[in-house]
């Protein structure tokens, strides 16, 4: 498979992982907003299913990405990629923040508040735009 290729399905599989994460929080702010067992049942059911797409996304992005560097190794001397990777270990633990919202939601455990679950929403838009503009730009 040639770099365009790789670089093609890294783009795609990291739009399926940014829309599961542009999603996931707002069903969390659903869920806390529910009042009544049935909804809230539907809500662990919907996150499930939306990690399931999100889950596959990251899997495939990173592994797309690991390929594209191992055609590119000359990349990771550049200051650029040690940025735009550490921006995507911020996104990894923020996927792993919306497993454990999920488990406390799934498990009527306490939860944040809808106010902080929608400032909890905008953190993957600002990584996206982090890394977007270094993957592109490559400003050092």
């Amino acid at each position: 498979m040639t770099y365009e290729w790789i670089k093609a399905f890294h783009i795609v599989f990291v739009v399926t992982w940014f829309a599961g994460l542009f999603y996931l929080p707002r069903l969390f702010i659903y869920h806390r907003d529910a009042t009544d067992a049935v909804s809230r049942a539907r809500f662990v059911t919907m996150e499930y299913r939306l990690f399931a797409i999100t889950h596959i996304g990251a899997a495939f992005a990173l592994a797309f990405g690991i390929a594209l560097l191992l055609q590119a190794p000359l990349f990771m001397q550049q200051g650029w990629l040690h940025a735009k990777l550490g921006l995507v270990a911020g996104l990894l633990g923020y996927h792993g923040w919306c497993m454990k919202l999920a488990s406390d939601f799934r498990r009527d455990r306490p939860t944040p508040s809808s106010r902080w679950l929608r400032w909890f929403n905008e953190i993957p838009a600002l990584l996206l735009i982090g890394i977007v503009c270094l993957a592109v730009v490559k400003p050092f």
